[in-house]
């Protein structure tokens, strides 16, 4: 890190803030439109949502916050609490694995 030229990234700051920008659009839309009506449209819906949503943007430690944000304004929910951790942490981790795999054997 102490030898990264930061100047000679800037050339990449408006395509990442694109990126960024679509990122956010396209989460938005996939987690209204698909995760929130799929799971029911309800208060523990909302908070699976905010999970789903912090997964697509980060990790499982914004998942996490997310759904607490979300608890603490709205109520808890067990069943977010229970589900977004385990698909977000286990499920990604087989296919992260799996899909690096089949693509390092592509050679």
């Amino acid at each position: 890190m102490i030898g990264l030229r930061l100047w000679q990234l800037a050339d990449l700051a408006v395509p990442l803030f694109v990126l960024l920008a679509a990122l956010t659009i396209l989460m938005f839309v996939f987690a209204y439109i698909v995760i929130y009506n799929v799971a029911g449209r309800g208060c523990d819906s909302a908070v699976l949502t905010s999970g789903a949503c912090g997964f697509g943007m980060g990790a499982a430690p914004n998942a996490m916050a997310n759904m607490q944000a979300v608890t603490e304004r709205f109520g808890p929910s067990i069943m977010a609490f229970l589900i977004v951790p385990i698909a977000g942490s286990i499920f990604a981790d087989f296919i992260n694995s799996l899909c690096i795999t089949i693509f390092l054997n592509l050679n």
